[in-house]
């Protein structure tokens, strides 16, 4: 098979860990903006033949998805025989049902966007809340890879005598993994959200585990409030300010000063590029690039429902 990777500005030192792992080539896209912010997109490497996959994280996507549609359709026009995307964070996922009269189901739309470029999809623990899978809405052949164990590694590797603690119940499925994984305890706090930066957290009682590093772990870091919060209740239970452990550093504007003031430190995954990135993801996002590209037939063009 003859593959070759891309990458979306931003996005070359994930693509260099990729190919470092696979031995792929990487090609050159020309991405640049006309002075009235329209998107200037030229392909500088042959593809005629090839396996072709994209590097781009879509964190802030608004900023990134016309270019990369433009990528997409670039390459397949110019001989690319399968056009793949490699998202290791996976836009427009938060809005999988209506909530209110009237509202865009986003998730799909978003969905429908990629599925009219692109043959596969390879992510790192989507927001799957109300869906099973990412088959519900994407109906082309998608790798959506847990990144737990390697956030186990990190933490093995790093801290001695380690208490995992998730600040809310959609964290369980994260820092029970990772406290099996390490053989640590762990803890999972209650919370309850009255706005997007307004939540308020119930603490369970840590007092067991004193003289343990306490380490807060979550999917995502986007306003901070919710780890900030937590990490107060734990710092009043007597405990060192946390490790914030996530998958996917966001951090909205604002996020790292506030926990930067609690006195936590920041560790994420390269998924978006960040001063706190310490795990790497080549090698995960590589090989399940490689079985998916392996796999492929070619197009498929089927609209989700």
């Amino acid at each position: 098979m003859t593959a070759m990777l891309f990458s979306m500005p931003g996005n070359e030192r994930l693509a260099a860990s990729i190919a470092e792992h696979t031995g792929w080539a990487t090609g050159t896209l020309e991405v640049r903006r006309f002075p009235d912010q329209e998107s200037y997109v030229r392909l500088r490497s042959g593809v005629s033949g090839s396996a072709v996959a994209v590097i781009c994280t879509l964190a802030r996507p608004d900023d990134q998805i016309m270019r990369l549609l433009f990528a997409a359709r670039l390459l397949r026009e110019s001989g690319a025989r399968s056009v793949h995307l490699v998202a290791p964070y996976l836009a427009y996922m938060r809005q999988d049902r209506r909530f209110k009269d009237g509202e865009a189901l986003t998730s799909r739309q978003f969905a429908q966007l990629l599925l009219s470029e692109f043959d596969g999809l390879v992510t790192v623990d989507p927001h799957l809340h109300r869906y099973a899978d990412l088959g519900e809405i994407y109906s082309m052949e998608t790798a959506s890879l847990a990144a737990s164990p390697l956030l186990a590694d990190w933490v093995r590797a790093n801290v001695d005598a380690p208490l995992i603690i998730g600040p809310d119940s959609e964290s369980e499925q994260w820092a029970g993994a990772i406290a099996r994984l390490i053989g640590a305890p762990h803890a999972v706090f209650a919370k309850s959200r009255r706005g997007d930066r307004d939540v308020l957290i119930a603490a369970s009682d840590l007092g067991a585990w004193k003289g343990r590093t306490p380490i807060l772990v979550d999917d995502v870091i986007s306003s901070g409030h919710t780890l900030a919060n937590a990490a107060r209740e734990i710092i009043d239970q007597g405990f060192p300010p946390p490790i914030c452990l996530a998958v996917h550093g966001l951090f909205a504007a604002g996020a790292e000063a506030l926990l930067r003031e609690v006195g936590c430190r920041m560790v994420t995954t390269e998924s978006i590029s960040h001063a706190s990135n310490a795990i790497t993801l080549g090698a995960l996002l590589g090989d399940a690039l490689a079985r998916q590209m392996e796999g492929g037939a070619g197009r498929l063009r089927i609209t989700p429902e």
